[in-house]
Order: structure tokens, then C-alpha cells, then sequence
């Protein structure tokens, strides 16, 4: 695995973002660019080769390709494939990092201190991250600066930084800060990971202390102390930011994205969303408005 470590006290130098979608079966063109670009598929299966080697990325997941780099596809996409895309350049000190060279760094970040306080961010050349939908809200607002007229270059340079900054997040926070085993056979990084992918799913505290074999009370206060929400609320929290995600790119109706999200009750829906986003999910869907799509 490959990183790219990027220093961003300063903000990265936004170049340009859209979604692609293809109306017919695709194939990447063979080209070399000048600047580091983000590719996040959403829909079908892209294939594309950088350097010699053959990546297959599936919805969900995220490529970063190499300025200097030949990158083109291998195979055929289908029709209807989609992904968003984002062009930066660093503009402060970057370097690519192999695995051993990362936890190297990593080692001397957590020297003495108490509390991290990073500076880079670390970005893989391919991943799958956790919470997409953070990413994906995070573009939306990001194409909705640059496409609105009161677009400015360093609102996207932030933009553009703070998904870095997510992703990143959310990298360390799989290789290295993964919470420790609790006693008994599953870790509560465990217990989290799978409530949040089943959160769309009727569960309840009960369902997830069976599941694991533990203590109800144990489980809500071991949960609560992990990751400072109550379960009821962690699992809100997911559907809240999946719903918000569909919002985004779907002109699906209140009700309907509701119920995708696990809501039986749209009117219950729409007052945790207010309560957690503080508008509704209306007020939230025209928010962000202004896009670039484009298929070639």
C-alpha cells in the first residue's frame, strides 16, 4: 500500500472537481496529468491502471492518481458508471509513503505527546473508507462553492483540504487507532463497526448485546465511553448522515429516503434530522444546488 503525505497547515491548491457519468459502456482515455487527482466512484465498477498495475474500483471506494503517471482503463466500464473527481496540487511539503514508511511516521508523531496534533494528512492511492457519506457530503458543499457565484479560490482550497483531512482521518483512525481489545471475544471497535453496518437495520441495544454476547448496561457504558454517543444516538447519527448523502444525489421523495434509511415514521425522521442539522431535509436538499457533471 502507497500514501501520500501531504502537509496542509497551509490549504491544499483546489484545480477542479465534477461527476462523471457515462450514458454508455466506458473506457477510460490513457493520459498523463500534472496534478494529484481524487476519484470516487458511486456507481458500477470503473478499471483503471496506473503504473503498471490494475486497480478495480467499486462503489464506494476511492483511487488517487499520480501527477507524471501514465493511468488509463483496462476494461470496459458499464453503462451508467459514475464517480467524482477532484484535481489539487500540495502546496506545501508532500511525500509518498509505503506502509513501513508510514508507521515509521506515525511512531514519531506519538512520541511524548499527549494529544495528537497533525499537520499532514495521509491520503492511500486506493481504499475503501469506513464513512463515505462524510466524504460525499463534503464534495457536494465543495461543487457547490465552486459552481455558485459567489465562488472564491480559497473557500474550495479549504473544501478541497477538509476532505483530505477526512479521509486521512479516517485512514489513521483504521490503521492505528483502532481501540484495544475489551475482555471476551469481540473488541468494541468490533461492536461499533458492526452497528454501523447494520444501523439501517431495526437493531436495538438488545439485538447488539445479543449479538456479542454481553451485558446490555456493560455495552451502553462501554459504548458511550468509546465513541461519546449513546447507542440509540450513534446509530440516529449513521442513518441521519446516509439520508443526507441520498439528498444530495437523489431527487427521491422525504418519505422514501426515510424509510431506505430505517425511518418507519417520516414525521419522526424529520425532527431528528432538524434536531441533529438544525434545517430540514428539504432546507438541507436545496442547500447545495449548484453542480459540474460532465461524461467525457
Amino acid at each position: 500500500m502507497e500514501y501520500l503525505r501531504t502537509n496542509v497547515e497551509r490549504p491544499i491548491i483546489f484545480l477542479s472537481a465534477g461527476h462523471f457519468v457515462s450514458d454508455i459502456p466506458w473506457l477510460h482515455a490513457k493520459r498523463i496529468i500534472d496534478s494529484y487527482e481524487i476519484i470516487i466512484s458511486v456507481n458500477k465498477t470503473l478499471y483503471i491502471a496506473q503504473g503498471g498495475v490494475e486497480y478495480v474500483v467499486r462503489p464506494g471506494e476511492i483511487l488517487l492518481l499520480s501527477p507524471d503517471q501514465v493511468h488509463e482503463g483496462y476494461q470496459l466500464s458499464e453503462q451508467e458508471v459514475s464517480f467524482l473527481w477532484l484535481h489539487f496540487r500540495p502546496s506545501g511539503a508532500y511525500k509518498h509513503l509505503n506502509s513501513v514508511a508510514l508507521a515509521d511516521y506515525w511512531g514519531e508523531q506519538n512520541k511524548g505527546a499527549n494529544s495528537l496534533k497533525l499537520t499532514d494528512t495521509i491520503t492511500p492511492f486506493y481504499c475503501a473508507p469506513s464513512s463515505i457519506e462524510r466524504i460525499h457530503i463534503l464534495f457536494k458543499q465543495l461543487q457547490h462553492v465552486v459552481n455558485s457565484s459567489t465562488y472564491t479560490g480559497i473557500a474550495a482550497d479549504y473544501i478541497a483540504s477538509s476532505l483530505l483531512i477526512e479521509l486521512s482521518d479516517q485512514t489513521l483512525t483504521e490503521l492505528y487507532r483502532t481501540p484495544t481489545r475489551m475482555q471476551g471475544k469481540w473488541s468494541m471497535s468490533e461492536m461499533i463497526e458492526w452497528t454501523r453496518l447494520h444501523a439501517m437495520e431495526d437493531i436495538s441495544v438488545a439485538d447488539i448485546a445479543a449479538k456479542f454476547s454481553y451485558n446490555k448496561d456493560y455495552l451502553s457504558r462501554s459504548f458511550k465511553r468509546k465513541t461519546g454517543y449513546h447507542v440509540q444516538e450513534y446509530i440516529h447519527l449513521i442513518r441521519i448522515a446516509k439520508a443526507k448523502d441520498i439528498l444530495g444525489r437523489s431527487s427521491r421523495s422525504i418519505r422514501d429516503i426515510a424509510q431506505q434509511v430505517g425511518f418507519h415514521d417520516e414525521k419522526y425522521f424529520m425532527r431528528l434530522f432538524k434536531r441533529y442539522e438544525h434545517i430540514t431535509p428539504t432546507e438541507y436538499r436545496q442547500a447545495y444546488y449548484n453542480l459540474h457533471m460532465n461524461n467525457q
